[in-house]
């Protein structure tokens, strides 16, 4: 039994390291990967148990796809499994970031390494089109789920907030879809309060910011982050730059643009940013400050999920939330699909050289059914090319 849990380690180790290393294209891609490698692939999940772990992850606090992979290696590999998923996928995003920091505070500029990106972000797509494919057909089971489907990619479409769409999803799945019956459930809320002396132990009028506020303030935006990690920017611009001035407005750009370019989830932009403000003992609290909530939360939430399973009314809530999250990915899919592809390109409309990456990738998952990471790791090659001619 040992043995087995320590090959199961292993694995998870393994996958999650590669995850980390390729998982460029954000929340939306890194999920699709995740749910190729542990639900097609390795068959560590069956899909509704996937579904089920996405749709949790959307309702809590903290980083979608860290959590994700945290939950994936909690269930298949315990406490350990947990630490190890969450740690593996994270740290080849943070040790990069880290480099390109002190690359960034040597020179003072961003290395050039967009070509060597080109080709990533359409391929990526296919990655996240793949993905939604096989999650919609499990969790859109009845046609009665395609009114809820449609309900929240308008509600996002008209700028509605993902949590409140999820929610809205959710209930209305639970109380309009399902009949009324004695002995339903509470649903299970779980809500986390950072204290307001966090706030308090910051000084707006100091520049530098002691090790223990910067460490108090990456806790605070783990712990109460929604969403995806566009969400964070918005917290960094509102507080660090505007409230606090501990940042450049240049220098914000700057670690954002590094959380592009590099593979894992964004919020490694707080290694860049406890960087430039504290060098590495910043980079260290930042980054720790940033991650611990999502172990613990998960930790607390996961023995929670099946316990939904066994009343109708949050049965009913859970699968109405796993479409709602499968429509919020698809409107996130569409809006990078207009990103990427309609770009004006030697005089045409649309940008050439990623619809031909886009269609190769393509074909190497949808017929020749190619692991993600040589797909990946293919068109940006084909990218790198391309931009040279």
């Amino acid at each position: 039994m040992k043995e087995d849990l320590k090959q199961r380690l292993v694995s998870i180790a393994s996958v999650f390291l590669k995850l980390g290393v390729i998982g460029f294209g954000g929340p939306a891609a890194h999920i699709g990967m995740m749910e190729a490698e542990v639900v097609r692939d390795r068959r560590w999940l069956e899909r509704s148990q996937f579904l089920d772990l996405l749709g949790a992850t959307n309702l809590i606090p903290g980083p979608n796809s860290t959590e994700m992979a945290i939950h994936i290696g909690y269930l298949y590999g315990g406490v350990w499994g947990l630490i190890i998923a969450g740690v593996c996928f994270l740290f080849p995003a943070i040790t990069m970031t880290a480099i390109l920091a002190m690359i960034y505070t040597q020179f003072g500029s961003l290395p050039q390494i967009a070509p060597l990106l080109f080709g990533i972000k359409p391929a990526v797509i296919v990655v996240i089109i793949a993905a939604l494919y096989r999650l919609a057909r499990k969790a859109i089971k009845q046609r009665k789920f395609w009114l809820i489907f449609l309900l929240v990619i308008v509600l996002n479409l008209l700028g509605l907030n993902e949590v409140i769409s999820l929610l809205l999803g959710g209930l209305f799945g639970m109380v309009g879809l399902i009949l009324i019956e004695s002995n339903a459930n509470i649903i299970p809320l779980l809500v986390f309060f950072i204290s307001n002396n966090i706030d308090k132990a910051t000084n707006d009028n100091q520049l530098t910011p002691s090790l223990w506020q910067l460490g108090l303030f990456f806790l605070k935006i783990g712990s109460i982050l929604f969403g995806s990690g566009y969400v964070l920017i918005a917290f960094l611009e509102g507080e660090l730059v505007d409230q606090y001035g501990w940042l450049t407005q240049q220098q914000l750009l700057d670690a954002i643009a590094i959380g592009q370019f590099t593979p894992g989830p964004l919020l490694s932009t707080a290694t860049f940013i406890g960087y430039i403000i504290l060098g590495i003992p910043g980079a260290l609290v930042a980054t720790l400050g940033i991650c611990l909530p999502s172990f613990f939360i998960v930790l607390a939430v996961n023995p929670i999920i099946p316990k939904l399973r066994r009343s109708k009314w949050t049965a009913a809530f859970l699968d109405a939330v796993n479409v709602s999250a499968v429509a919020i990915m698809a409107v996130v899919t569409l809006n990078l699909l207009y990103q990427i592809l309609w770009v004006p390109t030697d005089g045409l409309p649309v940008n050439w050289e990623a619809i031909f990456i886009l269609i190769v990738a393509g074909v190497a998952i949808f017929k020749y059914k190619l692991n993600t990471a040589w797909v990946v790791l293919g068109s940006s090659i084909i990218g790198w090319g391309l931009s040279y001619i």
